[in-house]
């Protein structure tokens, strides 16, 4: 307005008149929702069709950039999540969240810390009648007609008590529902992980897991499907090129000697998770932020990174070889590594005392591992959106 008049900061406006809870099983009809948008001078009416509670398992990024892609491909339905630590304020950023603790793993000098990770849960479980109690809240109050987790433990129970239909949408259950080759020194943790995604993350009805690499599925399951990777938007959109530079990446605090290996490689180094620093010789430290570290990624040469699926597939999608250093104590990161291995598109090390001959052999084969991912498929969206439709529709896959 002119001088002395009010000012506004026009937004977009939603409003839905609110539908009963449909019984499980059921198709769900959807409510009226009106966009009101007074900036573009136009309403606009749609379909919502359903209210959909989203538990995501907060550390790293990785669980919520997977939970925001689904929310964001289907702009139909409303969400409301539940998370906590980083998962908790990414998810904040569009969307309405709750936090509220869940199981966490620690992770310190790139391994798993078990004592400090059974501390850590002790404190969980200690507040898990609260947790209870507010999940109960929040569902009486949002009305949810169906229930999707990421790799959580409290929201799939509290879903079976109000007879609400659960997917589970993770990658970790590849290691429940498949079988795998997995060397004989490996097979202790390959049971000590399965026996734990079995006991705390396994209450949902339905599962969809994600991955790279696609080994049988057990016999028997009901109601899982295996499918590729779910990537995000931004790293569909990238246009891949092979460059000079290697694109160093570690979410958690490394192992000595990890930069002196970077140091050893005969090209510049964009290294990532560390912070913007001075460089050292052929390491320049990047400050990190998700445009710049797309744009360095889709035009690397190869990727140095832990055993992190969602950095793996994002790299393999855009048809780079991967070296890995799979964090210690934690089965999932080392069977991510093994695959990539085994199926020709990088390799894994895993005592973290690299020498000179990995880098050596690793960068001899590289126009073989890039000939081994351009035949791989690194992407499931197209028919995950599908199955993700299916299920919150039918309440089943």
């Amino acid at each position: 307005s002119g001088s002395g008049g009010l000012k506004f900061l026009v937004r977009t406006f939603y409003i839905m008149m609110p539908t009963g809870r449909e019984s499980k099983g059921a198709e769900i009809q959807g409510a009226s929702l009106m966009r009101l948008n007074p900036a573009a001078g136009r309403v606009t009416f749609f379909i919502v069709m359903a209210r959909i509670l989203y538990g995501v398992h907060g550390t790293g990024h990785g669980h919520a950039m997977r939970a925001l892609t689904v929310a964001r491909s289907l702009p139909e339905h409303e969400f409301f999540f539940i998370s906590h630590d980083s998962g908790a304020a990414l998810l904040g950023r569009e969307f309405p969240v709750e936090t509220l603790p869940d199981p966490v793993t620690v992770v310190r000098c790139h391994g798993v810390d078990l004592w400090a990770t059974l501390r850590a849960n002790l404190g969980v479980w200690q507040q898990s009648w609260q947790v209870r109690r507010r999940l109960r809240e929040i569902i009486d109050h949002f009305r949810p007609q169906a229930i999707l987790s990421d790799y959580t433990f409290f929201l799939p129970r509290l879903a079976r008590r109000f007879g609400l239909p659960t997917l589970s949408l993770d990658h970790q259950h590849i290691v429940t529902c498949c079988r795998h080759p997995v060397p004989m020194t490996k097979r202790p943790d390959y049971v000590a992980l399965r026996a734990v995604v079995r006991l705390l993350y396994s209450r949902a009805e339905n599962y969809l897991v994600t991955s790279f690499f696609r080994p049988p599925l057990r016999k028997g399951l009901r109601r899982v499907r295996l499918m590729p990777p779910l990537l995000r938007e931004s790293v569909l959109r990238l246009k891949p090129r092979d460059g000079e530079h290697v694109v160093a990446y570690q979410g958690y605090q490394t192992f000595p000697g990890f930069f002196s290996f970077l140091q050893g490689i005969p090209r510049p180094v964009f290294v990532y998770g560390f912070g913007a620093q001075p460089a050292q010789g052929n390491l320049f430290f990047k400050e990190t932020s998700e445009e710049g570290f797309l744009e360095d990624l889709a035009s690397c040469c190869y990727v140095v990174c832990g055993g992190s699926h969602s950095l793996i597939s994002e790299a393999l999608f855009l048809g780079k070889p991967v070296l890995a250093f799979p964090i210690r104590n934690a089965f999932e990161q080392f069977l991510n590594a093994f695959y990539l291995e085994r199926l020709g598109y990088g390799l894994y090390h895993a005592d973290h005392r690299p020498g000179s001959e990995l880098l050596r052999r690793f960068e001899s084969r590289l126009e073989d591992f890039r000939a081994q991912v351009a035949a791989g498929r690194f992407l499931g969206n197209p028919e995950i959106f599908s199955l993700l439709k299916a299920f919150i529709r039918r309440g089943t896959l």
